[in-house]
């Protein structure tokens, strides 16, 4: 689903603004922003990143069958991904902005530019299209600056998390997969003490965890807390750290810690080791994306061929509130309509009906696989792409303006059973996905103090697993980063959230 940014949320600087503009003019070219091309077609230029080393050419037989099927001369403006964050900044200060910008994510600059009328607010006028009409709400929601859609999304899976498993391991123990946070713990203990590869040593534990606190944060999901924020049951919100759902998780963390059912240098493993104990087998458990089984299952089969069947992928384990599973953003950046050659509702309606013609399947296949015969060839049910540089240089990038709404409608690749169960998994997800209510506000204590106030968190969270602090030495650090200001984040959060209420 094309290339995953980051999201900054450090203010950006704008020095050497007239030599960068200068340098990155070179990387675009300097047709008319709005207007009517010849012969009476619409014209829509688009400023979009490109992560590949090369742009696609002007007469890329992908970007003129795009023109042919949406009836619009597309003026594609590319900026190497490197820069594209002081290339939005410059384009931003100079007032002269295209009709659509790709933003990679919700920088205190477009914050502040959508906040003052530079882009199109897009809410009332979704219902009219077909495909935009679908938007998810969780995404929609999340992707918003104080409850209001200044773009479109461009959707990544919403139910992305999952259990990778050692399958073979199961069923060498003759256990079934597990269900409940009981039955994954029983696994676990399992995969530690009971000798799962058969080689009579005492060399496997059951979870590989590592720094990353992505996956802490997921499973305490599990066990009720919130995502991130919670109702603190008179209508306002709760960090969910200060809950006891949470307190709940972190005891379930110290223990399986404790018995060595989990790494024991996790808190200073880098998360690119990760995959290494799982591979080698010396860990079965993996709580993190659930994409990641096809990862793992394809480098099982590069050091042994014949080493099918030994992954599996989950969904979350059923808790005391249900079957509960943390959601990612759900989406990687904005497509956002400019205010500034966009001047009237009538222009806007019509680069609406482009976005959502880009949403149709045909056009998601073209943007996302090429052309049949030229970057792919069908067969059967599925595709197999082509290897030939020079015709995929025609499709690179052109991925960046896909929003995937309401779903991914591209070509398949040929399936394996892993990736199959990957695609379930995911699907399956989006009905048990627990919202952060928190996620659209924009917080100015946040964006001061947010980094020193996750750490103290982060920090008391580690030492409390690994047994340096008990309970108490938790509620220390809570009332350190209440008084570093944390106290002053709960309440600029709440008068955020009732004004949006």
């Amino acid at each position: 689903m094309g290339q995953k940014t980051g999201f900054k949320k450090g203010a950006l600087l704008l020095s050497a603004s007239l030599v960068l503009s200068t340098i990155l003019g070179a990387c675009s070219t300097d047709k008319a922003g709005s207007g009517t091309a010849a012969g009476g077609t619409d014209e829509i230029t688009i400023m979009l990143p490109n992560f590949e080393a090369e742009n696609p050419p002007e007469n890329s037989p992908v970007i003129q069958k795009l023109e042919e099927l949406t009836k619009v001369d597309v003026n594609l403006q590319w900026v190497p991904s490197s820069s594209y964050e002081d290339k939005f900044n410059i384009t931003l200060a100079s007032g002269k902005l295209p009709q659509i910008m790709v933003v990679l994510g919700k920088s205190p600059s477009f914050i502040n530019a959508a906040r003052t009328g530079a882009f199109w607010e897009l809410g009332p006028y979704l219902k009219d299209y077909p495909n935009l009409s679908q938007m998810n709400e969780i995404i929609t929601n999340n992707a918003s600056i104080d409850g209001k859609t200044y773009g479109i999304y461009r959707a990544r899976a919403l139910g992305r998390n999952g259990v990778t498993i050692r399958k073979d391991w199961l069923e060498k123990l003759g256990l079934e997969e597990p269900k409940t946070i009981d039955e994954f713990y029983n696994v676990l203990k399992a995969f530690t003490k009971d000798d799962p590869d058969g080689n009579g040593k005492d060399d496997t534990y059951g979870l590989v965890a590592s720094k990353f606190t992505g996956p802490w944060d997921n499973m305490q999901v599990w066990f009720g807390a919130p995502n991130k924020w919670g109702d603190d049951g008179s209508g306002g919100l709760i960090p969910a750290h200060e809950t006891p759902e949470y307190m709940e998780a972190l005891k379930f963390f110290r223990q399986i810690y404790s018995e060595g059912l989990v790494n024991k240098d996790f808190a200073v493993m880098d998360a690119t080791k990760l995959p290494d104990p799982f591979v080698n087998g010396q860990a079965g458990v993996m709580v993190d994306v659930a994409d990641n089984a096809q990862r793992m299952d394809q480098k099982i089969l590069d050091k042994d061929p014949n080493a099918t069947g030994r992954v599996d992928v989950l969904q979350a384990m059923e808790g005391p509130k249900g079957l509960r599973d943390m959601p990612t953003s759900g989406y990687s950046g904005l497509i956002t309509i400019s205010k500034s050659s966009v001047k009237t509702e009538e222009d806007l309606k019509k680069v609406l009906s482009f976005l959502d013609q880009l949403n149709e399947p045909e056009l998601q296949a073209l943007l996302y696989n090429g052309l049949e015969g030229k970057q792919y060839e069908k067969k059967e049910d599925y595709i197999i792409p082509s290897t030939d540089k020079l015709a995929l240089r025609d499709l690179q990038g052109l991925n960046q303006i896909l929003m995937f709404v309401p779903e991914d409608r591209t070509l398949r690749v040929q399936q394996t059973p892993v990736r199959e169960k990957v695609a379930q998994v995911q699907k399956a997800n989006e009905e048990i996905v627990i919202a952060n209510p928190g996620e659209p506000l924009i917080s100015d204590v946040y964006a001061q103090k947010g980094p020193q106030l996750d750490n103290i968190i982060n920090d008391a969270r580690i030492k409390y697993i690994v047994g340096q602090i008990d309970e108490k030495g938790f509620e220390d650090a809570v009332a350190l980063w209440k008084n570093n200001g944390g106290d002053d984040y709960v309440k600029e959060v709440n008068e955020l959230y009732a004004a949006l209420k």
